[in-house]
């Protein structure tokens, strides 16, 4: 399906229209203002080189794009990449959909999200996976030193922090407490950032966090354990978020979208070759000391879009009422 062409203006307006539910992998609100620079995919520098800016989160899943811009990945292939950081997803949306963003960065369900809102937006390129290790995965559900909790069902009657509400992370864990016997409707989410996960759990404040490096391993540091993978229990290797861009931008510059494509295609294939040298790029752009990042766990990076994988956690989001439809995963991946 081809959504009708619309202006910037109509663009911003449609996207904030949806960003109550539409939030990025990191979650944040629609006030969250995207930082960095970079100028319109239509300007081009005294050599031809198009300039062009990729809106991002400033977390471990965005090495490659930082890799390949090192490498000349994408500067071999005509363009220019400013990572335009924000400091919450939300922010991405609107800014691809008005082209201040050519391309941008952001979890299935909150794509999947917009689809169903008929936001026109269209994925193009993986961006990061799990693993498929239960054991070593980039995300997991923990709870703290000395909990009682002892597997996913025992997460009814209690509190679990996730980083946005009515997304990607509850709906993984809804998934496993129901596949493990529970009742999802009797657990509480409670939204927080990340980072600020730990502390909570450690005083007791909430019973179970779902979280991300480096902080999944700060908690198991402090002797907290891994309760469950609500990745893999969802999918044995879930595709947590991928690369998009605005139907406007593909139909009218197939060239630029190629040409982005298949510099994150030797990104990707890069960073999984080379994760050494993608962890040693993670100091570029957060604020993880290289100790840190020298024993985090780095998310899978497959180029491949997985229809099975988004129609899996789609259909998970469908079941508990985060999307109302049948999850649009043919007009999602019509970009690739």
């Amino acid at each position: 399906m081809h959504s009708p062409t619309i202006g910037r203006r109509g663009a911003a307006a449609l996207a904030a229209a949806v960003l109550a539910t539409v939030l990025a992998a990191c979650g944040g609100s629609a006030s969250d203002p995207a930082t960095g620079t970079g100028a319109p995919g239509s300007a081009s520098s005294a050599a031809g080189t198009k300039k062009i800016t990729v809106g991002v989160i400033p977390i471990i899943d965005v090495a490659p794009l930082y890799l390949g811009i090192q490498k000349g990945f994408f500067s071999s292939r005509g363009l220019e990449i400013t990572p335009a950081p924000a400091q919450g997803g939300s922010a991405i949306v609107p800014a691809v959909l008005a082209g201040e963003n050519q391309f941008g960065f952001s979890n299935v369900v909150s794509l999947l999200t917009a689809r169903e809102k008929g936001v026109p937006l269209v994925a193009v390129v993986g961006g990061a996976s799990s693993t498929g290790d239960p054991a070593k995965d980039v995300n997991a559900v923990l709870v703290a030193k000395g909990s009682p909790l002892k597997t996913a069902k025992d997460l009814e009657g209690k509190k679990v922090a996730i980083n946005a509400l009515n997304n990607i992370g509850d709906t993984t864990i809804k998934t496993a407490v129901k596949k493990a016997g529970g009742d999802p409707s009797k657990v509480t989410f409670v939204e927080m950032p990340f980072p600020d996960m730990p502390a909570q759990l450690a005083a007791g404040k909430v019973d179970a966090a779902w979280e991300s490096e480096p902080f999944r391993s700060q908690i198991l540091a402090a002797g907290g354990s891994i309760l469950f993978d609500n990745l893999t229990e969802t999918y044995p290797k879930l595709q947590i978020a991928t690369y998009f861009t605005s139907e406007k931008l593909k139909a009218e510059d197939p060239a630029t979208v190629t040409a982005f494509v298949e510099g994150m295609e030797e990104s990707l294939a890069y960073a999984v070759a080379n994760p050494d040298e993608a962890r040693a790029v993670l100091a570029t752009y957060t604020k993880i000391p290289p100790e840190v990042a020298a024993k985090v766990v780095l998310p899978a990076w497959p180029a491949e879009l997985d229809a099975q994988s988004a129609t899996a956690v789609g259909e998970a989001a469908r079941s508990f009422g985060t999307l109302t439809k049948a999850p649009d995963v043919a007009g999602l991946f019509a970009g690739a």
